[in-house]
C-alpha cells in the first residue's frame, strides 16, 4: 500500500497551479487545498464590509473580525469538485473577480491573515493525503511536504490563460488589464515581507508555458511513485 503524502505547488499566479493540483488530488483520492482561495475569501469578505478604499486595506478592521471568518471547502457532486464557503455561503465565483485580483495580495501581506491561515491550512493538512498550492506553501505551510513543486510560465502565456478563463465565465475585461494585473501580482508576491514568493530549496521546477495539463500529469507521476514506493 502507498504512504500518503503531502504535495506542496508554489508558483507565480495564473500558471494553472489550481487546475493541476485538482488534477492530482483527484488521480490520488487526496484532499484538495486551494490556500490563494482562502486569501481570497478574506479579501471578498474585507471588501464587502468597506474594510478596503482606494486600493488600501484598513488592516484594524480586518484583524478585530478575523474570528468572524470562517472558511470551508464544501464537495460539490455536481462539478465533481470542493468549493470554497465563506461563512456558509458559496463563493466560488466571487473571489475571482478581477476586483478581489487587485487587492488580494495586499491582504494576504498582512501578519493576521496569513497566521490565521497557516493554521488552518496546516490542521487540515496534518492527516496527510493533500494537495496544496499557493505562493509558500513548501516554504512556510508544509516545510517538510515529500514533494514540492515550483510552477512557471511566460507572463503573456499566463495572461492568455487568465483572459480566456474570465472571458469563458462572461466577464468582460481586456487583454492588457490582465496582463498588467498579473505583472502587478507578481512584483508584489516577490518583494512582499511577509512569505516572499519564493522556490524552496528542494522544490522540482516545472515551467508548463507549452505543457497541456496531461503531459504535466505524465511528468509528475513518476516523481509521486519515486516517493510513495519508498518505505
Amino acid at each position: 500500500m502507498k504512504k500518503k503524502i503531502v504535495i506542496a505547488i508554489d508558483g507565480y499566479s495564473s500558471c494553472g497551479k489550481s487546475t493541476f493540483a485538482k488534477a492530482i488530488a483527484k488521480e490520488l483520492n487526496y484532499i484538495y487545498i486551494d490556500s490563494g482561495a482562502m486569501y481570497r475569501a478574506v479579501t471578498l469578505y474585507s471588501m464587502r464590509k468597506g474594510f478596503i478604499k482606494n486600493g488600501i486595506p484598513y488592516k484594524p478592521g480586518i484583524i478585530n473580525d478575523l474570528d468572524n471568518i470562517k472558511i470551508d471547502f464544501i464537495y460539490n457532486p455536481g462539478c465533481g469538485e470542493s468549493e470554497i464557503h465563506l461563512n456558509s455561503e458559496n463563493v466560488e465565483k466571487e473571489i475571482r473577480s478581477i476586483e478581489v485580483s487587485s487587492h488580494v495580495s495586499a491582504v494576504s501581506t498582512i501578519p493576521e491573515v496569513r497566521t490565521r491561515m497557516v493554521a488552518l491550512q496546516r490542521e487540515i493538512g496534518a492527516q496527510k493525503g493533500i494537495v496544496m498550492d499557493g505562493r509558500d506553501i513548501g516554504t512556510v505551510v508544509f516545510p517538510d511536504a515529500e514533494l514540492k513543486i515550483f510552477m512557471t510560465a511566460s507572463a503573456d502565456i499566463r495572461a492568455k490563460r487568465r483572459h480566456d478563463e474570465m472571458t469563458g465565465k462572461g466577464q468582460k475585461i481586456s487583454f492588457e488589464e490582465v496582463r498588467r494585473n498579473i505583472v502587478s501580482r507578481d512584483i508584489t508576491d516577490e518583494n512582499r515581507d511577509i512569505s516572499p514568493l519564493r522556490r524552496a530549496d528542494d522544490a522540482v521546477v516545472l515551467d508548463n508555458s507549452r505543457m497541456t495539463v496531461e503531459e504535466q500529469m505524465i511528468w509528475v507521476r513518476s516523481l509521486i511513485d519515486r516517493i510513495t514506493d519508498e518505505s
